[in-house]
Protein backbone atom coordinates (compact mmCIF):
# COMPACT_ATOMS: atom_id res chain seq x y z
CA UNK A 1 0.00 0.00 0.00
CA UNK A 2 1.49 3.30 -0.82
CA UNK A 3 1.40 6.24 1.42
CA UNK A 4 -0.19 8.64 -1.01
CA UNK A 5 -3.58 5.64 -0.78
CA UNK A 6 -4.04 7.73 2.63
CA UNK A 7 -6.31 10.24 2.99
CA UNK A 8 -4.37 14.01 2.66
CA UNK A 9 -4.37 14.17 6.76
CA UNK A 10 -3.25 10.44 7.38
CA UNK A 11 -0.19 11.30 4.76
CA UNK A 12 1.31 13.98 6.91
CA UNK A 13 2.18 11.51 9.97
CA UNK A 14 3.69 9.02 7.21
CA UNK A 15 6.27 11.56 5.89
CA UNK A 16 9.48 10.46 4.51
CA UNK A 17 7.70 6.98 3.95
CA UNK A 18 6.70 5.80 -0.02
CA UNK A 19 4.73 2.93 1.25
CA UNK A 20 3.59 0.29 4.37
CA UNK A 21 5.33 -3.07 4.56
CA UNK A 22 4.06 -6.42 3.21
CA UNK A 23 2.46 -6.98 7.39
CA UNK A 24 1.19 -3.34 7.44
CA UNK A 25 -0.23 -3.65 3.76
CA UNK A 26 -2.00 -7.02 4.49
CA UNK A 27 -4.33 -6.06 7.59
CA UNK A 28 -4.37 -2.55 6.32
CA UNK A 29 -8.04 -2.64 5.47
CA UNK A 30 -8.97 -3.80 8.44
CA UNK A 31 -6.81 -1.53 10.95
CA UNK A 32 -7.52 1.54 8.41
CA UNK A 33 -11.41 1.34 7.15
CA UNK A 34 -12.97 -0.76 10.28
CA UNK A 35 -13.28 -0.63 14.35
CA UNK A 36 -12.54 -4.57 14.45
CA UNK A 37 -10.52 -5.21 17.74
CA UNK A 38 -7.21 -6.84 16.57
CA UNK A 39 -3.88 -8.36 17.62
CA UNK A 40 -0.68 -8.31 15.88
CA UNK A 41 1.87 -10.77 16.88
CA UNK A 42 4.98 -10.22 14.56
CA UNK A 43 8.98 -9.68 15.46
CA UNK A 44 10.67 -6.61 16.45
CA UNK A 45 11.05 -4.56 13.86
CA UNK A 46 8.24 -5.78 11.45
CA UNK A 47 6.39 -2.12 11.82
CA UNK A 48 3.73 -2.79 14.93
CA UNK A 49 4.36 0.99 15.50
CA UNK A 50 2.83 2.09 12.34
CA UNK A 51 -0.06 -0.25 12.20
CA UNK A 52 -0.69 1.39 15.26
CA UNK A 53 -0.18 4.36 13.56
CA UNK A 54 -2.76 3.37 11.30
CA UNK A 55 -5.14 2.80 14.09
CA UNK A 56 -4.88 6.29 15.57
CA UNK A 57 -5.01 7.82 11.92
CA UNK A 58 -8.09 5.44 11.71
CA UNK A 59 -9.65 7.12 14.92
CA UNK A 60 -8.84 10.51 14.00
CA UNK A 61 -10.51 10.00 10.99
CA UNK A 62 -13.61 9.69 12.58
CA UNK A 63 -13.84 12.61 14.11
CA UNK A 64 -12.83 15.26 11.14
CA UNK A 65 -15.75 16.30 10.12
CA UNK A 66 -16.65 19.76 8.06
CA UNK A 67 -12.90 20.30 7.51
CA UNK A 68 -12.14 20.42 11.04
CA UNK A 69 -11.01 17.80 14.22
CA UNK A 70 -13.36 17.57 16.89
CA UNK A 71 -10.58 16.93 19.23
CA UNK A 72 -12.92 16.86 22.61
CA UNK A 73 -14.76 13.72 20.98
CA UNK A 74 -11.90 11.36 21.62
CA UNK A 75 -8.93 9.87 23.95
CA UNK A 76 -6.33 7.48 22.01
CA UNK A 77 -4.60 5.50 25.57
CA UNK A 78 -1.40 3.78 24.64
CA UNK A 79 -0.51 1.39 27.04
CA UNK A 80 3.37 0.94 27.45
CA UNK A 81 4.96 -1.82 29.10
CA UNK A 82 7.51 0.61 30.93
CA UNK A 83 8.26 4.26 31.82
CA UNK A 84 11.23 4.51 29.63
CA UNK A 85 9.10 3.61 26.45
CA UNK A 86 6.64 5.63 27.03
CA UNK A 87 9.17 8.47 27.16
CA UNK A 88 10.09 7.01 23.60
CA UNK A 89 6.85 6.44 22.46
CA UNK A 90 5.66 9.96 23.69
CA UNK A 91 8.16 11.49 21.89
CA UNK A 92 8.26 8.99 18.65
CA UNK A 93 4.04 9.81 18.21
CA UNK A 94 4.01 13.77 18.94
CA UNK A 95 6.62 14.40 16.16
CA UNK A 96 4.41 12.32 13.76
CA UNK A 97 0.92 13.71 15.25
CA UNK A 98 2.37 17.38 14.98
CA UNK A 99 0.53 18.10 12.05
CA UNK A 100 -2.69 17.10 12.56
CA UNK A 101 -1.96 19.48 15.85
CA UNK A 102 -2.86 16.39 17.78
CA UNK A 103 -1.57 16.72 21.77
CA UNK A 104 0.34 13.40 23.16
CA UNK A 105 1.20 13.26 26.81
CA UNK A 106 2.64 11.12 29.03
CA UNK A 107 0.90 9.80 31.87
CA UNK A 108 3.16 7.79 34.22
CA UNK A 109 4.40 7.02 38.23
CA UNK A 110 6.88 10.04 37.10
CA UNK A 111 4.73 12.38 34.68
CA UNK A 112 1.20 13.36 36.16
CA UNK A 113 -1.41 15.43 34.31
CA UNK A 114 -3.15 18.29 35.68
CA UNK A 115 -7.22 17.99 34.97
CA UNK A 116 -6.78 20.24 32.13
CA UNK A 117 -3.40 19.20 30.40
CA UNK A 118 -5.98 15.66 30.49
CA UNK A 119 -8.72 17.63 28.86
CA UNK A 120 -6.63 19.34 26.27
CA UNK A 121 -5.06 15.83 25.02
CA UNK A 122 -5.80 13.65 22.08
CA UNK A 123 -3.07 10.45 23.04
CA UNK A 124 -2.07 9.28 26.31
CA UNK A 125 0.75 7.04 26.40
CA UNK A 126 0.85 5.24 30.33
CA UNK A 127 1.71 1.92 31.88
CA UNK A 128 -0.63 -0.96 32.74
CA UNK A 129 -0.19 0.51 36.20
CA UNK A 130 -1.19 3.94 35.72
CA UNK A 131 -3.90 3.42 33.65
CA UNK A 132 -5.43 0.45 36.31
CA UNK A 133 -5.33 3.17 38.66
CA UNK A 134 -7.28 5.71 36.48
CA UNK A 135 -9.94 3.28 34.90
CA UNK A 136 -10.62 1.73 38.95
CA UNK A 137 -11.25 5.52 39.90
CA UNK A 138 -15.33 6.41 39.75
CA UNK A 139 -14.26 10.11 39.51
CA UNK A 140 -12.13 9.35 36.36
CA UNK A 141 -15.31 8.05 34.34
CA UNK A 142 -15.53 10.57 32.13
CA UNK A 143 -12.13 10.32 30.55
CA UNK A 144 -12.33 6.46 30.45
CA UNK A 145 -15.97 7.29 28.63
CA UNK A 146 -13.53 9.13 25.89
CA UNK A 147 -11.24 6.71 25.27
CA UNK A 148 -12.38 5.23 21.65
CA UNK A 149 -9.17 3.56 21.01
CA UNK A 150 -6.84 1.29 23.63
CA UNK A 151 -3.77 0.06 22.16
CA UNK A 152 -1.63 -2.36 24.86
CA UNK A 153 2.16 -2.81 23.72
CA UNK A 154 3.87 -6.14 24.26
CA UNK A 155 0.54 -8.11 25.35
CA UNK A 156 2.36 -11.13 25.35
CA UNK A 157 3.15 -9.78 28.98
CA UNK A 158 0.25 -11.14 29.92
CA UNK A 159 2.29 -14.65 30.98
CA UNK A 160 4.74 -12.14 33.36
CA UNK A 161 4.48 -11.01 36.76
CA UNK A 162 2.12 -7.93 35.38
CA UNK A 163 -0.41 -10.29 33.33
CA UNK A 164 -3.15 -9.76 36.03
CA UNK A 165 -2.57 -5.70 35.82
CA UNK A 166 -2.94 -6.32 32.03
CA UNK A 167 -5.93 -8.77 31.71
CA UNK A 168 -7.58 -6.33 34.31
CA UNK A 169 -7.43 -3.41 32.49
CA UNK A 170 -8.67 -5.59 28.84
CA UNK A 171 -11.44 -6.69 31.22
CA UNK A 172 -12.60 -3.25 32.55
CA UNK A 173 -12.55 -1.97 29.15
CA UNK A 174 -14.56 -4.64 27.63
CA UNK A 175 -16.88 -4.11 30.43
CA UNK A 176 -17.49 -0.40 30.13
CA UNK A 177 -17.44 -0.76 25.75
CA UNK A 178 -20.21 -3.62 26.15
CA UNK A 179 -22.59 -1.95 28.47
Amino acid sequence: IEIKELDEFAQAAFHGYKSLNRIQSRIFQTVYYTNENILVCAPTGAGKTNIAMISILHEIGQHFRDGYLHKDEFKIVYVAPMKALAAEVTRTFSSRLSPLNMIVRELTGDMQLSRNELEETQMIVTTPEKWDVITRKSSDMSLSMLVKLLIIDEVHLLNDDRGPVIEALVARTLRQVYN
